[in-house]
């Protein structure tokens, strides 16, 4: 019941949705500033993939599975890439890591999330800053591919949104994403990833697989404690 009122307070004022969001993951981030808490998607489970990783991330694998989802379309090797609405920065280093960009750029809207990322992480083609996901800080014509995983929900508007992703993406670039909707809202989202000066290539409903990753994650977080 809370839920439906929150979600048609924050349809009605895009605006508090915003602010709330921002709110939110400040005050996250500052009460759990563990260096170890490094994503909070939903993660992603498939009975076909098994990923190589290093035994330090293994802890984060279901995580890392959904970006590695999310980016397996490209091959990041060698390009500029910037996510919006880095997190934790679990994302962007998985990304900086494995997937060998030039560059990686994390942007949040939350100061606290990113002053910790930048404590937490040094690597020489991953960076950090404070950007708002409808007025990003970068010229046009920046980057090769721009990543957005389970964070738009939280926008104020998605129109501006991926205007802005087009507007920072260079001719003939990719914008790789996934995120939430309720059911009677996919079609509207997809209309909108295939406007906005962008053209919808492929989809896929990965439902199940988040499903079935977050119920593994519940279950070794409960081993663990």
């Amino acid at each position: 019941m809370l839920y439906k009122i929150a979600y048609y307070i924050f349809k009605l004022f895009p605006s508090l949705k915003k602010w709330f969001w921002k709110r939110w993951y400040t005050i996250f981030a500052s009460r759990v500033p563990d260096p170890d808490l490094k994503f909070m998607n939903y993660g992603y489970f498939s009975s076909e993939l098994n990923l190589n990783l290093n035994p330090e991330d293994e802890k984060d694998r279901y995580s890392i599975q959904l970006y590695h989802h999310v980016t397996s379309p490209l091959d990041l090797k060698g390009l500029k890439v910037l996510e919006v609405g880095s997190g934790r920065g679990g994302g962007s280093s998985y990304i900086s890591n494995y997937l060998n960009p030039t560059e990686i750029y994390g942007i949040d809207i939350s100061p606290t999330a990113v002053a910790i990322c930048n404590q937490i992480y040094n690597k020489n083609n991953l960076f950090f800053k404070v950007g708002d996901s409808e007025n990003l800080p970068f010229d046009d014509n920046t980057f090769d591919a721009v990543i957005n995983v389970e964070s738009s929900h939280c926008y104020a508007s998605m129109d501006k949104f991926l205007q802005e992703v087009r507007r920072v993406l260079k001719a003939g670039s990719y914008f790789l994403f996934c995120d939430l909707r309720k059911e009677d809202c996919i079609d509207e989202l997809l209309n909108q990833l295939n406007s906005n000066g962008l053209r919808l290539i492929s989809n896929k409903d990965i439902t199940f697989n988040i499903i079935e990753a977050t119920i593994r994650m519940s279950k070794d977080r409960k081993s663990n404690n």
